[in-house]
C-alpha cells in the first residue's frame, strides 16, 4: 500500500515528471531493450538476421562497417555486430548468477546475524568486514584465477565482494527492526526464531536489496568485462564484450580499426548506464521521503 503512490507517479505520463524520474525512465527503456536482445539473439540468428558470433573464416578480417556487415568485422573475421548482440546475453548470464548468489548468502546472513547478535554477529561483521574493504575486482580476478573460466566460475568470482553489502544493510536493519513492538509480541507468544525472521522480519528488512540488486547488476557487468580483458572471464569462444576489446587493441593500435572497441565498449556502456539509472530510480520510489527535498 505504501508504495501505490510512488509507482502510480512513475507510470502517470499526465503529470509532470522529475528530472530523476524521467532519467529512471530511460534507465528502464534501456535495460528492458538489453534484455528483449538477449532473449531474441538465437532467434535472429536461426531466421539469419545474426551470424553466428564464434564463425570467422568466411568473413573478409577488418573489414569497415557496411551493409552486409553492419559493425565491421574484427582482426581474424568475427562480425562485430553479431558478438555485440550475444555480447549481452553473456552479460545477462553472469550479472543475474553473480548478484543473485551474492543476495541469497548475504541477506540470511545479515537477518540471523543481526537478530542473534552475540559472539555470533561479531565474528560475521569482522568476516564481512574485511571483505569489505578488498576491492571488487582484484578479488574477483584472484577468484577467477582459483575456479578456472565459465559463466557459473565467472559469476561466483564476481558474487563474493557482494555478499557484504547485502549482509551490512539487511543487519542494520534487522538490529533496527527487532526491537519494533510486533517483534517483542511474537517473542512474547513463542514464536520460534525461524518464524520470527521469516515471518516479521524478512519483508520489513529488505525494503533496500531491489536498489541494491539492480546498482550491483551495474558493477557486476564492469568486472565482468575486466575478468574477461584479463584473459579470466568466460571460455574464448564465448562472445563477452570485454574479451572483444582486449582483441581489438591490436587492431586499434596498428591502423585505425576503430570499430572493433567503439560498438562493444558502448553497448557495455549503455547497459551499465541504464542499471544505473533504473537503481536511482527504485531508491526514490521505495525512500520516497528521502527524496521530496529534490
Amino acid at each position: 500500500m505504501t508504495l501505490r503512490l510512488p509507482i502510480a507517479r512513475f507510470f502517470n505520463p499526465a503529470k509532470r515528471a522529475s528530472l530523476s524520474l524521467r532519467l529512471t525512465q530511460i534507465g528502464l527503456v534501456i535495460t528492458v531493450f538489453f534484455i528483449l536482445l538477449a532473449v531474441f539473439a538465437p532467434l535472429l540468428q536461426a531466421i539469419g538476421w545474426l551470424q553466428n558470433p564464434t564463425e570467422f573464416l568466411d568473413n573478409p578480417p577488418q573489414h569497415p562497417p557496411s551493409w552486409q556487415h553492419w559493425f565491421g568485422t574484427t582482426q581474424l573475421g568475427y562480425d562485430v555486430f553479431s558478438r555485440t548482440i550475444f555480447g549481452s546475453q553473456a552479460a545477462w548470464q553472469v550479472l543475474l548468477l553473480a548478484v543473485t548468489l551474492g543476495l541469497l548468502v548475504g541477506v540470511p546472513l545479515g537477518m540471523v546475524s543481526g537478530y542473534l547478535g552475540g559472539w555470533l554477529d561479531r565474528a560475521l561483521l569482522f568476516v564481512m568486514d574485511t571483505i569489505y574493504t578488498l576491492p571488487g575486482l582484484l578479488l574477483s580476478v584472484t577468484l577467477a584465477f582459483v575456479v578456472g573460466r565459465g559463466v557459473l566460475n565467472a559469476a561466483i568470482a564476481i558474487s563474493i565482494a557482494y555478499i557484504p553489502q547485502y549482509y551490512r544493510v539487511v543487519r542494520n536493519q534487522t538490529v533496527s527492526v527487532k526491537t519494533e513492538l510486533f517483534v517483542e509480541a511474537a517473542q512474547a507468544m513463542g514464536a520460534s526464531t525461524w518464524r520470527v525472521l521469516t515471518r516479521y522480519l524478512f519483508l520489513n528488512v529488505v525494503q533496500s536489496v531491489p536498489v541494491l540488486f539492480t546498482l550491483n547488476a551495474a558493477d557486476a557487468i564492469l568486472v565482468l568485462a575486466g575478468l574477461g580483458f584479463l584473459g579470466l572471464g568466460l571460455p574464448e569462444e564465448t562472445p563477452e564484450w570485454g574479451y572483444d576489446l582486449k582483441q581489438a587493441l591490436d587492431g586499434l593500435s596498428t591502423g585505425g580499426i576503430w570499430w572493433t572497441t567503439l560498438f562493444p565498449g558502448l553497448a557495455m556502456t549503455l547497459m551499465v548506464t541504464g542499471l544505473s539509472l533504473l537503481g536511482e530510480g527504485l531508491s526514490e520510489l521505495i525512500n520516497p521521503l528521502s527524496n521530496q527535498d529534490e
